[in-house]
């Protein structure tokens, strides 16, 4: 399928659907009541992530029933992302000639640490995820006022129209 997949009809119309095209019908899976407690296999750091961002999400009404395991893999890339960082940065303190970006190999020889790989992947992971959700800083510019919107006093009637 060519060109860039369909946006979601919630991101839609928080961008005020600036095409002006027909908003056709989509299923519209269910949104909880209330923002509900995260998987219990999901580890410590992937938890705290899930209470921080989880609320903003669920009051945008982007957090579906569907969406939770979506939001449960963001979570765990979360998760590896700020292990991998922490284990990086206390090896670097004990080698600050190279940060802990080098490791021994077992012939001997430096190399690459492969926890930068690990790092990096995660957060590849965090910011493709992210963006299906619209947390990223490009999605978010392409969003205009967004929910709950409201002029500031004083404004004109136009205000907002154009983001």
């Amino acid at each position: 399928m060519p060109g860039p997949p369909p946006t979601p009809n919630v991101l839609r119309l928080l961008k005020g659907n600036p095409s002006k095209r027909r908003i056709r019908s989509e299923p519209a899976p269910s949104v909880p009541s209330s923002m509900p407690a995260p998987p219990s296999w999901l580890p410590s750091y992937a938890q705290d992530e899930w209470w921080t961002t989880g609320p903003e999400l669920h009051r945008l009404g982007l957090l579906t029933v569907l969406d939770l395991m979506t939001f449960g893999a963001y979570c765990q890339a979360y998760h590896h992302w700020r292990t991998a960082s922490e284990v990086l940065a206390r090896m670097a303190e004990k080698d600050p000639a190279t940060s802990g970006l080098l490791v021994k190999r077992a012939d001997g020889n430096d190399g690459p640490n492969p926890l930068v790989g690990i790092a990096r992947r995660a957060a590849d992971d965090m910011v493709s995820l992210a963006g299906h959700f619209g947390m990223s800083p490009a999605a978010r510019a392409r969003i205009s006022a967004g929910v709950g919107y409201e002029p500031p006093p004083g404004g004109s009637e136009f205000d907002g129209l154009l983001g």
